[in-house]
């Protein structure tokens, strides 16, 4: 008899039921990204069905990118890489012609009910408390982009006392590291709007200058939303590409 840790739902088939058995070990930090989950074999006397229906459950969790197989080296949870996402649409390049990534400066970190955009997007209520990051990406001492980042507070509670300075360049990794939160995948929304008089001081521009606002919201493997940010760059070092074969 198959050992569920949260029971079963007799009306999917049973390498569904698995595969939410498998997804909850990801969504929970049992499994982790780069150490290999437990061999279809182990899986097997772990929940007491058949090894064709381990095979198939693992095999929609590889067809949805959140496992990939290595040859010789077994089944893994799949990092995404969010490093370079955000600047595929802005050109950012040092005073010797480099491409290179900018550097993050954390302004400040409240703790405050979070505005019905941010509210909708992290599927909380407005009354509920949440995290406010607002940063600065920066390029040889240049302000490029803003960012307002938005986090539910009770998923990221171990934030709010930490020293600004222990904030990592990369945010993802470190919700990782402090709050064992891993994001999996996100969805971004691209607009043109006019700079306010706050966005054309950080970006030093003009007062409703075009520029680009990035909205993204990203999740957690079991597609719980962790982050909303809302991202500003001028219009001016914005760049679309995309390869339509």
């Amino acid at each position: 008899m198959a050992l569920f840790k949260h029971g079963r739902d007799h009306r999917l088939p049973l390498y569904q039921q698995v595969r939410d058995e498998l997804l909850d070990n990801i969504s929970s930090g049992v499994w982790l990204p780069d150490v290999p989950i437990p061999t279809e074999s182990e899986l097997t006397k772990s929940y007491g069905v058949a090894i064709g229906t381990i095979r198939k459950a693992v095999d929609t969790l590889v067809n949805d990118g959140l496992l990939y197989r290595s040859q010789g080296r077994g089944t893994f949870v799949r990092r995404p890489d969010f490093n370079a996402s955000l600047f595929r649409f802005f050109r950012q390049m040092s005073s010797d012609g480099r491409f290179v990534m900018p550097e993050s400066q954390l302004l400040s970190r409240t703790f405050k009910n979070p505005p019905q955009q941010a509210a909708d997007a992290l599927k909380i209520n407005i009354n509920d408390k949440a995290i406010c990051l607002d940063r600065l990406r920066l390029l040889e001492d240049r302000v490029v982009l803003t960012e307002e980042i938005w986090l539910p507070a009770a998923l990221f509670s171990s934030l709010i006392d930490l020293e600004l300075s222990e904030f990592g360049n990369l945010l993802y990794p470190f919700y990782e590291q402090q709050c064992g939160q891993l994001i999996a995948s996100a969805k971004e929304t691209l607009t043109i709007a006019s700079a306010s008089t706050g966005i054309a001081k950080a970006l030093n521009t003009v007062e409703n200058s075009p520029v680009a606002v990035i909205e993204r919201v990203a999740y957690g493997y079991d597609k719980t939303p962790l982050e909303y940010r809302i991202s500003h760059g001028s219009a001016e070092t914005f760049c679309y590409q995309i390869e339509i074969a």
